[in-house]
């Protein structure tokens, strides 16, 4: 295995984890900017406002987002697999 082929792994890992977790912190970014502007405006400065919507959009995101991270996820299986053979020399 020479380092050309080992790069291209571990690029190839570190970008499709960043593809499948960049959905995700979008929508908790949002969502804390949302929930942080709504307790500015409240001044409610209860931690489990915060805590419940921002947990109930990871899971509505995580449900929509699921189909396409498993494709992604797939791929990149297939993709390891498929090059199994040039992984073992």
């Amino acid at each position: 295995m020479n380092i050309t082929t080992v790069t291209e792994a571990m690029r190839q890992a570190m970008m499709t984890a960043f593809w499948l977790s960049l959905p995700l912190l979008a929508i908790g970014f949002v969502a804390g900017l949302v929930m942080s502007l709504v307790q500015i405006v409240t001044s409610l400065q209860d931690p489990s406002f915060a805590a419940a919507p921002r947990l109930a959009a990871f899971f509505v995101g995580l449900l929509l987002f699921l189909p396409w991270m498993l494709m992604k996820l797939t791929a990149y299986t297939a993709w390891v697999l498929s090059d199994l053979g040039r992984y073992a020399r």
